[in-house]
């Protein structure tokens, strides 16, 4: 039996109580043992940021890896780019950034002329694309709950007024959910999911996300490869035994999907492709920059600017848009910029050579390539033990969570539970 079947026997089991009286004197009043609660269980979406794939390889994970050898795993493809936004709004909701509307961390739009969005914008103007699983549910009598997750805190569907405070008006958000604040620990957030696990069934949430920050904090910093990233690893890995130690004291079977956004590379500054370089800086306005770099040609200069950055540049790669290769299914959305140079894993497209050393890790990179591969476990009683699935895009995970939760597949989205099949059993 599985750690969690375990706990859904042990929440099957009924307290009998009860007592013999004596018939010569009356019945003293007595009170019944109350049965213990038959739980259904739940559904939790667990994101570590930036965990590589191969972290699991490391010796240091005994709780993931038990997780893993235990129920069903993969190396999971991100969908590109390989950012945590576009990602994190591809798993909840099925599509890839193309179509979800959240193409990058960083992104304008020709319908919003002077605005940025960045990774603070909750307008839900910018959201509103791609439904996520959270307001799927809510239409459906299904509580659910967000302890953090990117776009949990948008009123989705809904608009910002048109005043000076930028109140939203109508939209679903999570029945609970909290806004993102990276002083909360991990600690704190799981037992932020337990708390709402310990209430009554009426208003306890079948379906939670729970995220964590620190493996990329700590990747981007110090690189993939670096002791301290490992601690980050080992730290976050100590976390998720809390919350499985946590289910258990509970009583509360559960069904736990722990997956990563992307993975991360390392970067360093003897590695940069420098644009201006390529083109003069008079021919382009630079929208974000990196692992990859988009731009926009000034006024006038379209020509001049296709003339000198398309093609490949060492250990980059630019196209116009809708060149860029068909099986990254990115380059058809509005949002995304004239001009796409794509760098090599390891390499970043910078405005000019930098002026001080840097190192540490990035991501962005081809969504193919090993060091973007990204975390996926799924535990629990609806899922079978030890299956190793081949590869896939993270928007299958979308479907996979409508099984779980009980909503009917989902039409016109990019993803599909067909990874899953014949190691997924809901209804269990």
């Amino acid at each position: 039996m599985t750690r969690f079947g375990t706990v859904v026997a042990a929440a099957l089991v009924l307290a009998i109580g009860g007592c013999a009286v004596a018939p010569a004197s009356p019945p003293p009043e007595t009170v019944a043992a109350a049965p213990s609660e038959l739980k259904a269980p739940v559904t939790i979406l667990v994101s570590i940021d930036a965990f590589r794939a191969d972290y699991l390889d490391r010796g240091i994970t005994p709780v993931l890896s038990r997780l893993a050898a235990t129920g069903v795993s993969a190396a999971m493809h991100p969908s590109f780019p390989s950012k945590t936004f576009p990602n994190h709004w591809a798993i909840v909701t099925g599509d890839y950034p193309d179509h979800s509307g959240i193409t990058a961390n960083k992104m304008e739009d020709p319908d919003r002329p002077g605005e940025t969005f960045t990774m603070a914008t909750d307008d839900p103007f910018w959201w509103n694309a791609a439904e996520p699983i959270w307001v799927a549910a809510e239409k459906h009598g299904i509580r659910t709950a967000t302890m953090f997750w990117p776009g949990s805190n948008v009123a989705w569907g809904g608009h910002e007024e048109s005043d000076a405070h930028h109140a939203i008006a109508g939209g679903t958000r999570p029945e609970d959910w909290q806004q993102f604040n990276m002083a909360v620990t991990g600690e704190q957030r799981v037992n932020a999911v337990l708390d709402w696990l310990r209430r009554p069934a009426a208003i306890r949430p079948r379906l939670a996300t729970l995220y964590f920050d620190t493996v990329d904090t700590a990747g981007h910093e110090y690189g993939p490869g670096d002791p301290r990233t490992n601690a980050a690893v080992a730290d976050v890995d100590k976390t998720i035994g809390m919350l499985v130690d946590g289910l258990k004291t509970l009583h509360q079977p559960a069904n736990l999907i722990v997956l990563a956004d992307h993975g991360m590379a390392a970067i360093s500054s003897d590695r940069v492709v420098a644009l201006d370089a390529i083109a003069p800086p008079a021919d382009y306005r630079i929208v974000e920059a990196g692992p990859y770099a988009s731009l926009d040609a000034k006024p006038g200069h379209e020509a001049e600017l296709a003339h000198l950055l398309l093609g490949h540049h060492g250990h980059a790669t630019c196209w116009r848009k809708q060149d860029i290769p068909a099986r990254f299914h990115y380059g058809r959305n509005r949002r995304i910029p004239a001009f796409f140079c794509l760098a090599e894993p390891g390499w970043e497209v910078l405005p000019s050579k930098p002026a001080k050393p840097f190192g540490g890790g990035n991501h962005g990179y081809d969504n193919l390539a090993p060091s973007m591969q990204a975390l996926f476990i799924a535990n629990g009683p609806a899922f079978n033990r030890g299956t190793r699935l081949a590869p896939f895009v993270n928007v299958d995970v979308y479907a996979l969570l409508r099984d779980l939760i009980g909503l009917p597949p989902a039409s016109g989205v990019d993803g599909t539970d067909a990874p899953f099949r014949g190691v997924v059993h809901p209804e269990r």
